[in-house]
Order: structure tokens, then sequence, then C-alpha cells
């Protein structure tokens, strides 16, 4: 079979995985369920592994052996080394795995290993650079305290403002009638959701709440507009660190592209891959002698 290359990207609102022969050709991908190592270890390998055996089955590869597979995992969570430690230890019987930041793989894939940033923006948000060897590194720690601009931000501010507007508390907008009866269309149903909803689900909402604003929804508008102010201010400390380009990547990277292009004239710039293509980048790295 060869020598094979496996770059494996996981974060809140899903796992995916990329095979790939020693020239580079894609031979398979793979997806897989939620996989934040953070959040949670166990559901995150769960999903790697679904994604990998998606990637080797379409590569007409299942069941091959996995000690010719150098692999690079990029992961939500694997900022905490013990974390990172405790994922590469897990049993997927590749012959070589690194476990990094998704961050790290963004990076590696859209710079082609140059200097530059990223602002990845989807389920989480996080800005992440790198000049010569110094890394930069704003957000990412989670919606709760960070994360600004997020998809599970954006759809936590919606669902909050759909319940005042319910009550009374709030305006109303088509936009909140919608996120009310979307989340079952009772204060009860909207408040059992909150108590149990994980960061990708909250996430799953940011597309309508976009929608509206396009459509002109006030309420929306404001939501998206806090949103993009939020955006701006970490692509800008990347700037303020000495960034000169950065590159927008994620779930809502095209729904943010154009409204922050008035705030960053050419600075925004189009990355030349993708975090995949990241991961088998340092995935053949690492295997150089």
């Amino acid at each position: 079979m060869g020598r094979l290359f496996l770059g494996i990207d996981g974060g809140g609102s899903g796992a995916r995985a990329r095979l790939a022969d020693r020239a580079g050709r894609p031979l398979g991908e793979g997806v897989g369920g939620p996989a934040n190592i953070g959040n949670d270890p166990d559901g995150a390998v769960a999903s790697f592994e679904a994604a990998t055996c998606m990637a080797l089955a379409a590569a007409g590869l299942a069941g091959c052996d996995r000690t010719d597979i150098v692999a690079v995992i990029g992961a939500a969570g694997a900022g905490n080394p013990e974390v990172a430690v405790r994922l590469a230890a897990a049993p997927f019987g590749f012959g070589a795995l690194r476990v990094v930041t998704d961050a790290e793989i963004a990076l590696e894939g859209a710079f082609a290993g140059g200097d530059g940033g990223i602002l990845i923006v989807g389920t989480g948000s996080q800005a992440y650079g790198r000049i010569g060897e110094r890394r930069v590194r704003v957000g990412g720690w989670g919606p709760a305290l960070s994360d600004g601009g997020s998809g599970a931000v954006i759809g936590r501010r919606a669902a909050r403002w759909a319940l005042e507007a319910h009550e009374g508390l709030a305006g109303p907008s088509p936009m909140t009638v919608a996120i009310f009866d979307r989340l079952g269309g009772s204060t009860a149903a909207l408040s059992a959701f909150g108590k149990s909803a994980r960061s990708a689900e909250w996430a799953a909402l940011a597309p309508l709440v976009f929608d509206h604003a396009d459509a002109g929804d006030p309420v929306a508008g404001a939501i998206v507009a806090a949103a993009t102010m939020e955006i701006v201010v970490l692509i800008g400390r990347l700037a303020a660190e000495g960034v000169e380009r950065v590159a927008l990547m994620g779930g809502l990277a095209a729904s943010y592209r154009p409204r922050l292009a008035p705030h960053f004239a050419g600075l925004l710039i189009d990355p030349a891959s993708d975090a995949l293509d990241g991961a088998l980048g340092l995935a053949r790295k690492d295997a150089r002698p």
C-alpha cells in the first residue's frame, strides 16, 4: 500500500478526515460527529474514528493496516496539553500521530506554511497568527466567556431575544417568531432547549439569523451587526500584533466576508487551501527523514 497521510479536523460542529497518498493526491474523505476534545474527549475520539473509517472506506482501504498511515489531528480543545496528550494516546492504530489545535492546521492550510493570520468563525471563533516563530492567539475559549461573533454566541443571543420578545420584554420581529417556533413554540420548550443544548445546537440557529438580517429584519440585523463588530475586534488584534494578511475560515466565513471588507481593505485574503490540507501538509513534514 505504501505510506499514506491522513489529516483530521475536529470542532464543535463535527469531524472531517482526508486521506492522501505520498504525492498528495486525495484518496478519500470522511465525516463524524461533534469533536471538541476539551468538552467531550470520548465523543471526540469516536467522531475521529468514524471520520477515519469513512475516509478509508472511500479509498477502498477499509480494514487496512493503519501502521502505514502518518496522521495529524487538529482539534478544538487541543490547546490544553494534557487533553492533547490523551488524544494522542487513543488507540487509532496509526503509524505516527501528532495532535495540534484546529487553528494550527487551518493556519498551515491558509498560508501553505508561511506567515499570516486566520479568523476561524463557525461554532466557535478564534483569531490565530504566525509571525516567524511567534504565535498570536486571541479568543477561542468557549462561548460562555469568549468566541465573539461565533455561531454559538449568535444562536444564544437570538434565542434569548426570541424569549424576551414572546414575553413582551423586547421588540418582536419575524426572526424572533421563527426562532421561537423552531425551538418548540413554547416558553417551556425553549427553556428546556437552553438547559441542554450544546454549542453546535446553538450555532445551528446562526444561518437563520443571517438570512433574516439579509432580508431586513431589524432584530436579526442588530444581532449580526454586534457579532460583526466582535469579529472586527478579533482581526484588529491580529493586525496590531503585526499580522499583515488574514484569511477568514469556517462555516460562517462567507456570511462575514462582505460585512468585513469595508473595515479591512487589503488585509483580508482567500486561504490557499483548507484546514484538512494543512493537516496533511504537517503530516508530510512529520514523515520526512
